[in-house]
């Protein structure tokens, strides 16, 4: 007798987070064998997740959410390359060519907010990863984890530079009326010369500024992080003046401003692309970043044109958190006025 197929065929389960980085460290870029391939020339690798929301401690929210790990966004400059040689894999073309597809993530996600520990705190989306990078198109995980996190109650802040957001206006909208919503829409410059150098498969600034536009229509909450400002390419008088101008002329409904922080992988990857694409700049970097952060000379004389250029064109700057209250965070000293690491973009807005 023949043997019968299984009436339901479950298929082959993607490995967890830690199986993955366990091949891989023993067997190498050959563990990707089952990762597929697309238009953008990326390998995609699903993969399981115990866990959703990850627990941090050191930042001003206590959970992040993140879909995907790694970003074809390829910004030169990301925090997050470094977390990539978490996998054995180095922080330069893996980054954006080698992404992680947490495909189980919004039922995890359903189950953790279902618990009656979960107190409805704030989570950052996109903290270690672009929510709306070009795959999310296809898989969708972030607007799941959306409508998860809106029938939770749930208030996050988010972080993209990926105009598929205004996609799930209508859903943040919604989220920002009952829990509590903040879009950041990550805009360093609108000068051509400046992104096309540092964020090689991010779309036009423009173009992000106007979601921003698309996204306070439907009643979102929505401003704009000029971050990172990076040293000899975004500081100019002049390309500063043309950002903020721009951000203003969108309807942003705030703007924060950080400078370039340099560290691990992240900081070797940067000083790689200096010295193959802007060599000259080297001697200068070198001196500027002898730790992670600019010397502080320079970020007050840059944060001071950014100051009297925000007021010139009357955009707000985010609300620190020792000015108000803000559901989920203590009323410790504004986040910036600290040493502020990379993610010092979430400090969050309340609801308009």
């Amino acid at each position: 007798m023949s043997e019968q197929p299984l009436i339901f065929d479950l298929g082959k389960r993607p490995p967890t987070t830690r199986a993955i980085a366990l091949q891989i460290r023993e067997r190498g870029e050959a563990a990707l064998d089952d990762a597929q391939r697309r238009a953008d020339a990326a390998r995609y690798q699903e993969i399981t997740c115990k866990s959703a929301l990850n627990a941090v401690e050191g930042m001003p929210f206590n959970w992040t959410l993140n879909p995907y790990r790694g970003c074809t966004h390829a910004c030169h400059y990301c925090f997050a390359r470094r977390y990539q040689t978490q996998f054995e894999l180095g922080p330069d073309d893996h980054f954006s060519s080698v992404i992680f597809v947490k495909t189980n993530l919004v039922e995890v996600l359903r189950k953790e907010l279902d618990k009656p520990s979960w107190h409805r705190e704030q989570v950052a989306v996109g903290t270690a990863t672009d929510p709306y990078q070009p795959i999310e198109g296809h898989y969708k995980l972030t607007r799941g984890s959306l409508e998860t996190l809106l029938a939770a109650r749930t208030p996050i802040g988010l972080v993209t530079k990926g105009p598929m957001v205004v996609r799930d206006a209508a859903l943040l909208a919604d989220l920002g009326r009952q829990a509590g919503c903040t879009v950041y829409m990550s805009v360093p410059t609108v000068d051509e010369d400046a992104w096309r150098a540092l964020e090689p498969g991010t779309a036009p600034p423009l173009q992000r500024l106007r979601a921003v536009r698309q996204l306070r229509d439907a009643g979102v909450n929505a401003g704009v992080l000029m971050a990172p400002v990076v040293p000899g390419f975004t500081t100019q008088p002049a390309r500063l003046e043309a950002t903020i101008k721009a951000i203003a002329d969108h309807g942003a409904a705030f703007m924060g401003a950080n400078l370039l922080y340099l560290k691990g992988g992240t900081k070797d990857h940067f000083m790689g692309f200096l010295q193959h694409e802007f060599p000259h700049l080297v001697e200068s970097y070198d001196r500027l970043y002898a730790g992670a952060y600019a010397k502080n000379d320079y970020v007050k004389a840059v944060r001071g044109v950014i100051d009297m250029l925000q007021q010139r064109y009357e955009v707000r700057g985010r609300r620190s958190r020792s000015e108000e209250s803000v559901p989920g965070e203590s009323n410790e000293p504004a986040y910036e006025e600290k040493a502020a690491p990379e993610q010092a973009a979430f400090t969050f807005e309340p609801k308009p």
